[in-house]
């Protein structure tokens, strides 16, 4: 089998709501682009991958990708999966994690299909579901917190992540109101999106510590590793980072070596696909390190990412990020949550993912080849 074609579908992406995560993000709304990214063999097996998000449109990537990574590809068996993706890293300086991660992740979609498997059993399956967990976006008060929470708590959704306003006055406010409306059983976090300096941080933590929440994600940034270890001395609650700085399997080793964080962090988009989330996943694995399994910014990402989880023990949770209509395009039918606050592994060959063609047909901006 060999490659055939490399093909980037541009489609637009409408009536996104007025969105903000954060700093990294600003508010958003309106359109983006997406990417359907195409592989295409000569035994008539294409694989598929999303490119982009709601807030960083799949062209800022894109032509980096079929300029630098489609030469590599063609007439390779995409079978040789793990020789691809060493190729690829080996430009990352003229690409992106993103491009390298959507490639990987339609490699794996073509594997699935020749083996006629969804992709978690092709990296050995170890459950079929697993509860999901709701994460907001920035609101506009404490009480539009406690409200959201309030209302997923009564779906049996596992768990309430706040993005904060970034502000720590304002962030502890916040945390203390959710905590009051979902009583004190409910398992929170707080990802506070790496907007705090060392003294900042340190005080929040102790707060949260005392509300009893389960993790403290990216509170300093993304790579000050010193503060991270000198915080970690301080605080009893699990601190979780390495979402960010983008990088493969290496950028991993010196948040362990240091002992800088309780959780490692990962998904396909950031990370470069399901061969870098397995790799270091098995890396925390060794160190007996959680490693949980961030949003993909797109739908297929989001399954992708829910495979890696399928076949991992050491992770407990699935991240649903609001709004939806800010997270899901593309599909004919998405993720879904089960009344249980479950969801559950797709069962389709390769990604298993229905995607809405005809959508993608009329939507389409033009093609990069």
């Amino acid at each position: 089998m060999k490659i055939q074609d490399v093909t980037l579908t541009l489609f637009s992406w409408d009536d996104i709501p007025s969105t903000s995560y954060g700093a990294h993000t600003g508010r958003f709304a309106g359109g983006s682009k997406l990417g359907l990214l195409a592989i295409t063999t000569d035994q008539g097996v294409t694989g598929h991958a999303f490119l982009g998000s709601a807030f960083f449109p799949a062209d800022m990537d894109g032509a980096s990708l079929i300029r630098y990574l489609k030469p590599i590809l063609l007439q390779q068996n995409p079978l040789d999966r793990e020789r691809l993706y060493k190729a690829m890293w080996k430009r990352v300086r003229t690409t992106t994690a993103r491009c390298i991660g959507a490639v990987d992740v339609a490699l794996w979609d073509i594997a699935g299909k020749v083996a006629n498997l969804p992709i978690h059993q092709l990296l050995g399956s170890y459950r079929d579901h697993v509860p999901a967990y709701i994460s907001s976006a920035v609101l506009s008060s404490p009480q539009a917190y406690a409200d959201e929470a309030q209302h997923y708590k009564a779906l049996n959704l596992a768990a309430y992540k706040i993005h904060p306003p970034q502000v720590w006055r304002e962030d502890i406010k916040v945390c203390e109101a959710v905590r009051n409306a979902v009583g004190d059983d409910y398992v929170l976090m707080l990802d506070s999106v790496w907007s705090y300096d060392y003294p900042a941080a340190l005080r929040v933590g102790k707060v949260i510590e005392e509300l009893d929440f389960y993790w403290y994600e990216d509170p300093l940034a993304d790579a000050d590793i010193y503060n991270y270890v000198e915080l970690k001395k301080h605080l009893s609650i699990p601190i979780m980072a390495t979402e960010y700085p983008a990088g493969g399997l290496d950028s991993y080793a010196p948040w362990i070596k240091e002992r800088a964080t309780d959780f490692l962090r990962g998904d396909v988009a950031v990370k470069g696909g399901i061969t870098t989330l397995m790799k270091t996943a098995h890396l925390a694995e060794a160190f007996h390190l959680n490693y949980e399994v961030h949003h993909g910014g797109n739908s297929l990402n989001n399954f992708a990412n829910l495979h890696v989880i399928m076949a991992l023990q050491n992770t407990e949770l699935f991240e649903v990020l609001l709004p939806s209509e800010s997270q899901k395009y593309g599909l004919l039918q998405d993720i879904e949550i089960d009344a249980q606050g479950m969801v559950h592994a797709p069962t389709g060959p390769g990604l298993g993912a229905q995607i809405d063609f005809e959508l993608i047909k009329r939507k389409t901006l033009g093609v990069l080849s």
